[in-house]
């Protein structure tokens, strides 16, 4: 059986430049797209707040 992508829905959010331009460079950094450095930074803020519960 092969390994199946976790499903992936497109969004569309508004941010501050300031903010995108810091998020671009340390994906670049971690040698991660953009959007999976979000992801990831957004499952790790999630996980820490489910470990504060």
């Amino acid at each position: 059986m092969q390994n199946q992508k976790p499903l992936k829905t497109k969004v569309s959010i508004t941010l501050d430049d300031d903010l995108v331009n810091t998020l671009k460079g340390l994906a670049e950094k971690d040698d991660r797209s953009f959007s999976q450095y979000i992801n990831m930074i957004l499952r790790k803020h999630i996980n820490e707040k489910n470990k504060k519960n």
